[in-house]
């Protein structure tokens, strides 16, 4: 299997929060090739199983979720321009000067750009200020609203970057939606590996919907699949650029992560704290996988796994990831090895987990 081939061609579907068909699709595609089961729920969860040897053994779940962060068409003028709001946490400074494409009522995709004042006329007071997404517009090169609408533009309609994935030297790839197509690769990966050699858990691979949007779809997959364990994937903010060389540790090409806190405050209040015995799991599985493994925490963000923690009893939870720069820009960049090396870390943690496995959070 050709990670970077399968990452790449994830990062080009375009597939906001909502609107994950595409991607829900690629993943049952891909699923069905080693999977026991795969289906996907009402919501768009796609879930695919690899059933273990041993029917007492903690039932696993590792999710990735398949949106991306985007803009939806808020106000059509009459002129044709469009006025925009944010779908998720879209970076507001990136806008001016970016591409995009716009999904008509009908599922077509069609290009389009935000573009800033002219440079020769904007004034010395606006060249250094950012245009926040009230006060940008996309421009569809329509010539009226009637036009855009007759093509099944309307307010409502969803809007991503335009997709791209290029790579770049030491094995790196920059383009759209690292986060959290990255995680994708991932559960492919695992598939594949994981139907060659099974554990004794049965473990269930989990492309969520709705996390860029209000982190709620993996929910209802684990109302599907009751599990004793998640373990979520996701992007884990870079530290080796030079803006935030003093704030993170984490650097691309040197292993996949462990988040040892998340923590979101504004508005949700929520975060993970992960269950002893699965970092314990993570560190040993690392060191007998020959693969490094990294450390970090991070507030101001949530993964899906912080309202899966909550659901029945209590699920054991622990937050992993791949390292990634730029998070929520059009030109996110990872290290294809880190993602591989998560595929193995993640599998070489699911042959260690038996009957014995101590679920409860204090021993």
């Amino acid at each position: 299997m050709d990670i970077k081939e399968i990452l790449k061609d994830f990062m080009c579907t375009p597939a906001p929060a909502g609107y994950e068909q595409e991607m829900s699709r690629k993943m049952k595609e891909h699923f069905e090739k080693y999977c026991d089961e795969v289906f996907v729920d009402n919501v768009g969860n796609c879930i695919g199983k690899i059933a273990g040897t041993n029917p007492k053994a903690p039932r696993m779940m590792f999710i990735g979720h398949m949106d991306s962060v985007g803009l939806m068409v808020r106000k059509i003028e009459e002129d044709g321009y469009l006025q925009v709001s944010r779908l998720g946490g879209t970076e507001e400074k990136v806008l001016a000067g970016t591409k995009f494409l716009v999904r008509s009522e009908d599922g077509k995709w069609y290009p389009a750009a935000i573009g800033p004042k002219a440079h020769h006329v904007t004034p010395p007071e606006e060249k250094y200020v950012v245009e926040n997404v009230n006060q940008v517009y996309l421009d569809m090169g329509a010539s009226s609203k009637s036009q855009l609408n007759k093509m099944g533009i309307h307010i409502g309609c969803p809007v991503v970057y335009k997709p791209m994935a290029d790579e770049i030297l030491n094995d790196e790839i920059c383009g759209t939606s690292v986060d959290n197509r990255g995680a994708c690769a991932t559960l492919v990966g695992m598939a594949e590996q994981l139907s060659k050699s099974r554990p004794a858990a049965d473990v269930y691979l989990v492309g969520t919907v709705w996390e860029e949007f209000n982190l709620r779809g993996a929910i209802i997959a684990s109302r599907h699949i009751n599990p004793d364990i998640c373990i979520s994937l996701d992007v884990v903010l870079a530290g080796d650029t030079p803006n935030l060389k003093n704030v993170f540790d984490v650097k691309l090409g040197e292993g996949p992560c462990v988040e040892l806190l998340t923590f979101h405050g504004r508005g949700t209040l929520n975060g993970v704290l992960p269950h002893e015995g699965l970092f314990e799991l993570a560190k040993e599985s690392a060191a007998l996988a020959g693969v490094p493994l990294q450390r970090t925490i991070a507030y101001g963000m949530l993964m899906d796994s912080s309202y899966v923690q909550l659901e029945g009893k209590g699920v054991a939870t622990l937050d992993m990831g791949f390292p990634t720069r730029y998070t929520h820009t059009p030109v996110e960049t990872c290290c294809v090895k880190d993602i591989e090396q998560l595929v193995t870390l993640c599998c070489r943690m699911t042959t260690q987990i038996n009957e014995e496995f101590h679920l409860p959070r204090f021993k």
